[in-house]
Formats: structure tokens, C-alpha cells, sequence
């Protein structure tokens, strides 16, 4: 959490390191992404760390086993998703350069695609949710790049050939090219999270994409880190 401050205020007490851990095969009844658990820990505690970490045995979807990356983080300033507006607003420039950042991503605001918005409620408490993470297929939409990460704008322009592999560097695919967004308990980061799988945001587009199986060894305004 040292690296990614809008991580803290979610944190249990003590906590400054978060270990997000899934089982790779699809469970319902959302049915299209994996099952996450979640671990607040002191990093002073982690005496032991592994050079490699051990690979995964059994996975029913290949996309579910990150590739090996380094990451980059971003701050940026997002709006909410269009939806939750009601407002009339220039569509295209609102949804594809302020609203909803795509990518992976902590903290900031929720996409919305597969229902209208629905806040998210604590099943310990009651209290309303807010989104922890979202895992993404896509870092930007192919069609339009705005969001394109600063790391790697020159490389985009530059390469088309590369292009798709510097817009999916961990080589994790949620459904069709969906978005996973995990959700916590303000009140109490022990409660239990909720998940949710939504359609990147509103006027984004998702290609038509196949999933290999493996069986082998603020205000208006959010900041999100990307």
C-alpha cells in the first residue's frame, strides 16, 4: 500500500501489504471469472519470499494464469460511467476520454454494461460497497486511445503489430474480454468482498474473443491507479 495509496483507507489495521490470491476456473453464479480471496498482511511479516513463484498445476482456462510483468502506476482522474449520470453529456468525448479508465486498476469508478448501475452492499453489514479492483482484459480500447498507458504510448504508435500484446500484458482474459471488479466493506475490511463482472464502459468496444482450456502441469472526480 506504500506504492498505492488509495488502497490505505480499506486496509485492516497494521496492514501495508494486500495479497490477492484466485483459483483459475470459472464459479457461478457469475460463471465467466475467477474466485479471488484477499489478504491484508504486514509486510514485516513476510520473512520468506520466493525468486519463483510455483507454477500452477491444474487451471480450467489458460487466460487465468497472469504473464510474468512489471508494473507501471499511474495516477489519473476519472469520471463515473455514464450511466450513473443522467445527464446529457457530448457522448463520445465523455465516455471514451473521462469516463471510467479501463485497464487494471485500484480504486476509482465502476464500468457498467451488463445492468444499469446497482450499488453494492456489505452481506456482514449492510454498508455500501466501494470497488477495491478491477482486472481487466484490455489496459485500453483498441478503437480509441486515449487511455493508452504514458509508459507505452510511443510503443503503440509505433508497433500495430505489438499493439495487442502491450494492451493485454498479463495475458488475463475475463469472459469475452470483460472486466472483473472486486468490492469492499469501507466499514470493515474483514467483512467479506463481492465480486462483479461488467462490459468494459459504456461505448467501449469488445472484440470477439475465445478462451483456451488448460488441464496440464471523490466528488464526481476519482482517482484510480492504473
Amino acid at each position: 500500500m506504500r506504492d498505492v495509496p488509495s488502497l490505505r483507507p480499506h486496509a485492516r489495521a497494521g496492514a501495508d501489504l494486500l495479497q490477492v490470491l484466485w483459483c483459475p476456473f470459472d464459479h457461478p453464479p457469475e460463471g465467466i471469472m475467477p474466485q479471488t480471496a484477499l489478504f491484508w498482511r504486514s509486510a514485516a511479516s513476510v520473512t520468506e519470499v520466493l525468486t519463483t513463484p510455483p507454477e500452477t498445476a491444474v487451471v480450467e482456462w489458460e487466460e487465468y494464469v497472469p504473464e510474468p510483468c512489471l508494473l507501471s502506476l499511474e495516477q489519473v482522474t476519472e469520471y463515473p460511467d455514464s450511466m450513473e449520470l443522467g445527464e446529457e453529456l457530448p457522448e463520445s468525448f465523455y465516455r471514451n476520454g473521462l469516463s471510467v479508465a479501463p485497464g487494471w486498476k485500484a480504486g476509482g469508478w465502476a464500468s457498467w454494461g451488463y445492468t444499469a448501475p446497482v450499488p453494492r452492499f456489505c452481506p456482514a453489514c449492510d454498508t455500501r460497497m466501494e470497488p477495491l479492483l478491477t482486472v481487466a482484459t484490455f489496459e485500453w480500447d483498441g478503437s480509441d486511445r486515449s487511455w493508452v498507458p504514458g509508459g507505452v504510448r510511443a510503443a503503440a504508435s509505433a508497433s500495430a503489430s505489438g499493439r495487442d500484446h502491450l494492451r493485454q500484458p498479463t495475458g488475463v482474459q475475463i469472459g469475452g474480454g470483460h472486466r472483473q471488479q472486486i468490492y469492499v466493506c469501507p466499514a470493515e475490511p474483514e467483512h467479506p468482498h463481492t465480486e462483479l463482472v461488467q462490459l468494459p464502459a459504456a461505448g467501449q468496444s469488445v472484440p470477439s474473443m475465445m478462451r483456451k482450456s488448460r488441464s496440464t502441469p471523490s466528488e464526481r472526480a476519482a482517482n484510480a491507479f492504473w
